[in-house]
């Protein structure tokens, strides 16, 4: 099977000779997959994603974007390549949403009648063309989520790489980008890699989960594999969601449960069980 990424065992020295290595198991992922990085603040999430978007060269390992190297074939990339910084300020630079969203195709020199077309179809995809004329400097934080995510979109590229997308937001506008990108992966088959420290998150967005943590990969599965493994997390300083904790104790005490991923889950479980003991009685 083809692969969109390939990174192993990457090693980084930046100028001020802090050295970010990241070893262990290898970040691989596929066409199509969202793909969620876990780990605590300073574990090399940030410095994972600027050596995938070519930004950054690794001193030692090997880094594959796209079957290319990243900083060699960086300007052939960005056309396939999306990313969304965890910071939208300092990718938001038009004078208005309109402005900022069209900034690549004008850079790229597509004709006026398709940056109209094109920018006019991913805002109001995004339910955001009423703010077209706007400042982007004056939206609110999950505004300006959309504006940057618009302006990685709008070539609807292979690949969309984002750095914490969910911060700072709120539990509404996190809902709105979780259907935006689910969106984008079933319609467009965009492959999304993205980090956060929020693992509740995880089963509403990905389908595959990295663990990282002072420079190590450690633990790589689907939701429901990488929480069986509640001892790994917390190595890396990440507390398992209560509803995990809650059915693991319960599981302990005899009651036959799963682990479930969602609410809907639990309580379906959960019916089941006090059927299941009613019908004893």
């Amino acid at each position: 099977m083809n692969e969109t990424v390939r990174v192993k065992c990457l090693r980084h020295i930046y100028p001020d000779k802090t050295e970010v290595k990241l070893c262990g198991l290898d970040f691989v992922v596929y066409p199509g997959e969202k793909v969620m990085v876990l780990g605590p603040n300073g574990s090399g999430k940030t410095t994972l994603l600027a050596h995938l978007t070519g930004l950054l060269r690794p001193v030692e390992g090997e880094v594959r974007v796209l079957g290319a190297d990243p900083v060699k074939a960086f300007n052939t990339l960005r056309r396939r390549v999306g990313v969304v910084f965890q910071n939208v300020d300092e990718q938001i630079i038009g004078p208005t949403v309109w402005d900022d969203v069209a900034f690549a195709l004008r850079n790229y020199g597509f004709k006026a009648s398709q940056i109209e077309e094109m920018v006019a179809a991913i805002l109001q995809e995004m339910g955001i063309f009423h703010l077209k004329d706007k400042i982007p400097h004056y939206l609110s934080g999950g505004e300006k989520k959309k504006v940057a995510l618009a302006g990685a979109m709008v070539m609807r590229p292979e690949l969309l790489i984002m750095d914490e997308p969910f911060d700072g937001l709120d539990p509404a506008a996190k809902k709105e980008i979780i259907g935006l990108l689910g969106k984008f992966n079933r319609e467009y088959g965009t492959t999304i890699v993205m980090t956060s420290h929020d693992i509740n998150l995880v089963p509403y967005i990905a389908d595959s989960v990295y663990i990282i943590s002072k420079g190590m990969i450690l633990l790589h599965g689907n939701p429901r594999e990488v929480f069986a493994h509640p001892e790994v997390l917390r190595q890396a300083n990440l507390e398992p969601p209560l509803l995990v904790e809650l059915f693991s104790a319960l599981a302990r005490e005899g009651l036959p449960l799963d682990i479930p991923l969602t609410l809907e889950e639990a309580r379906l479980q959960l019916l089941q069980v006090i059927t299941s003991t009613k019908t004893a009685i």
